[in-house]
């Protein structure tokens, strides 16, 4: 397994120092993950930290009565900055987490979070340069709340998924975006429908294929 680990962080993380590659190979675990998992719960104690080292990670804050907002995804490459801020103070978790693809990730205990950012100068530049990315999607996030339509929050979003997806094509359903969006499915499907006839996209079952013209 930790062959496996070693994969991981040469080829996602090769930034790692040597001495900080060894001391994940030796203290941290390996999981796959299998997509439509949840794998943070809001109100859960976080044991780890994720590291990605392959497929997606889709994070949401969930209001009171159980309704889910999009908050960003995490790549390969990416770490939870929250799940950092919450295993730091060692406070429960803010956000819910849910693989929407089969995922690889590097398991990080909680116990070693202090030691490696005073120990290792690639682990606290990597820390913070998370903050700084998550920080910035939360500021488009709330850009798009705050000062967009929900035309123009749909085609940005969509414009993500397809970059992520790094294809012509994306699986998801009309109610998925809804909930991402925090909006109707009706709202959505109208819109789509829209984007459709100004010939952005086109929409197949359960998948919309993007069109040169978006």
């Amino acid at each position: 397994m930790s062959e496996d680990i070693s994969y991981y962080l040469d080829t996602v993380f090769p930034d790692f120092e040597p001495e900080l590659k060894n001391r994940l190979i030796r203290d941290c675990i390996l999981k796959n993950i299998p997509a439509g998992e949840v794998i943070m719960r809001t109100g859960q104690y976080i044991k780890h930290t994720l590291l990605i080292g392959s497929g997606r990670v889709r994070l949401y804050r969930q209001g009171d009565d159980g309704e889910e907002a999009f908050i960003y995804d995490l790549e390969p490459g990416n770490a939870c900055a929250l799940s950092m801020i919450c295993n730091t103070k060692q406070e429960a978790s803010e956000i819910m987490a849910k693989t929407i693809e089969n995922t690889v990730a590097i398991m990080v205990p909680i116990q070693l979070m202090d030691e490696l950012m005073q120990q290792y100068k690639t682990w606290y530049y990597f820390v913070i340069a998370n903050y700084r990315a998550r920080f910035e999607e939360l500021l488009v996030v709330f850009d798009n709340v705050v000062f967009k339509a929900m035309d123009e929050r749909l085609e940005f979003y969509l414009k993500n998924q397809f970059a992520n997806s790094k294809g012509n094509q994306i699986f998801i359903t009309h109610q998925e975006i809804a909930n991402d969006l925090n909006t109707s499915r009706e709202v959505i499907s109208r819109l789509l429908k829209k984007m459709e006839q100004d010939r952005k996209i086109r929409l197949l079952r359960n998948s919309i294929e993007w069109l040169d013209g978006m």
